[in-house]
């Protein structure tokens, strides 16, 4: 069975980035699905100085540990002020220094939500365009505008939405 591991990019206990990566995860079947909360791998924050004097922390050794197995990976990118949140950043900094391939060549569905219109898509496009660098097969994107209005009671509720989202779910499968 295929191990896909799930990433919020977000260390909010009310993410509706971990909200869609828990609805998208429900549409897949015949999988082993692997969460990955940020908030149970706590770092420093990446600094050369900082690694030259204490190393590489053991959570950063541990969470390379779990992406070590993955077949691929499912991330959902919450965006502050057009990237990256700061957690995430952090963590992918640190992780690079173990491996830069961090994404090990795995196939990547990739999403992005926001309460806004444009749903993420800045962080979105940049993460398209850095994650290949750092071992990525971008499979397949999904943004999600609107989120207070697109999503309820755990799932995607505009019909079109959900349809697009299942299609690209079916292509990304396909390729594990």
């Amino acid at each position: 069975m295929k191990k896909i591991i799930t990433i919020a990019g977000s260390n909010s206990q009310k993410s509706i980035n971990k909200s869609l990566l828990m609805y998208t995860s429900s549409l897949l079947k015949n999988v082993e699905l692997i969460p990955i909360d940020l908030n149970d791998f706590v770092l420093p924050i990446y600094g050369v100085d900082y690694e030259d004097e204490n190393g590489i922390p053991t959570a950063v050794k541990r969470l390379n540990e779990r992406l070590r197995i993955a077949d691929g990976f499912i991330i959902s990118l919450a965006e502050h002020n057009g990237s990256y949140a700061a957690v995430f950043k952090n963590a992918i900094d640190w992780l690079s220094r173990v491996n830069m391939k961090i994404w090990r060549e795995k196939p990547m569905l990739l999403m992005a939500t926001s309460p806004g219109a444009r749903g993420g898509q800045t962080v979105l496009q940049s993460a398209k365009t850095y994650f290949p660098f750092l071992g990525a097969q971008v499979i397949i994107d999904f943004s999600l505008p609107n989120f207070y209005t697109n999503f309820n009671n755990d799932q995607i509720v505009d019909s079109n939405y959900k349809k697009i989202l299942q299609e690209k779910v079916n292509k990304y499968y396909n390729k594990l």
